[in-house]
């Protein structure tokens, strides 16, 4: 909630503020800044330019940060939703800079596993799985309901499986992060979707008591994360900055990510076939379930 607040407060002070010529918005999704890995890079491309440019951080969903990044609210994004990326640089509404990383969703759930998630042989079959388990009254699911990364993947899954679970009262939409969502299925013991490095992290912060991570699915659960540009005719004045930062994530700051998050998330760089194949397999799979 402190998070979300925190988040309102941001978009209501840009909303009502003219963008400063030493000032460049980013917004990214939540789990890259709940991870740290934002402000790592960040801090590291400061210390070692000698730039004037101040960067300011608007952490939403994916859904949210392409919308501001669009509009030009913010210049720059860090997002993992393919689909939405896709549809809007069509538009020209936003250009892609490169591919910052990778890592899995995995589905989480109850020790108990009371779905059998953990025999299934992909994500859809586990999706169908906790679907009738949850009319039979014997397990939850907890959705993000954010329109974020996540919970864009986890309503492609539910339309792949071809299933609808809103309204259903064993389906918890919460409106949160992914920490949060991953601390309200705990709490429920119930099943919930979440990128590998925010499991990781509350798992080993002692925060995960009830649920584990039941399934990985190199098809349908590559979660990969992209830096944009916005296209906005506001933002060209910070071309040359923007680029200078873009430059540095996809070179020293990949080495940022492999040796200060390893196992949390992947550098895109040496995995660029991979990523690539990852992200058009899921932007065009979107694009034609959605």
């Amino acid at each position: 909630m402190m998070l979300a607040s925190a988040v309102l407060l941001s978009l209501l002070i840009v909303s009502n503020t003219v963008l400063s010529r030493d000032v460049i918005r980013i917004s990214t999704t939540t789990s890259l800044y709940q991870l740290g890995l934002i402000d790592a890079l960040l801090k590291d491309f400061t210390l070692r330019t000698d730039t004037k440019i101040r960067y300011e951080v608007i952490v939403a969903g994916s859904g949210e940060s392409l919308r501001l990044l669009a509009d030009g609210t913010t210049c720059i994004a860090f997002t993992h939703a393919p689909s939405m990326e896709y549809e809007l640089m069509k538009k020209g509404s936003i250009r892609r800079l490169g591919f910052v990383g990778y890592n899995e969703f995995v589905i989480v759930g109850p020790r108990e596993d009371p779905a059998n998630v953990s025999r299934a042989s992909n994500a859809v079959e586990a999706f169908i799985k906790i679907y009738r388990s949850g009319e039979l009254g014997l397990t939850k699911f907890v959705s993000r309901g954010d329109n974020s990364g996540t919970h864009q993947r986890e309503l492609w899954l539910w339309n792949l499986s071809g299933l609808n679970p809103r309204g259903r009262n064993w389906y918890l939409e919460v409106g949160q992060g992914m920490q949060q969502a991953l601390i309200i299925a705990d709490d429920v013991k119930g099943y919930t979707l979440s990128d590998l490095g925010t499991y990781l992290k509350l798992l080993s912060n002692g925060r995960l008591r009830n649920v584990i991570a039941l399934l990985n699915d190199s098809k349908y659960l590559v979660n990969v994360y992209s830096l944009y540009m916005s296209g906005s005719s506001r933002c060209q004045a910070y071309l040359d900055d923007i680029s200078k930062f873009a430059e540095y994530v996809m070179d020293i700051g990949q080495k940022v990510i492999e040796e200060e998050f390893k196992d949390l998330v992947n550098p895109a760089k040496g995995h660029e076939e991979l990523v690539n194949k990852s992200w058009n397999y899921l932007a065009m799979s979107d694009a034609n379930d959605g």
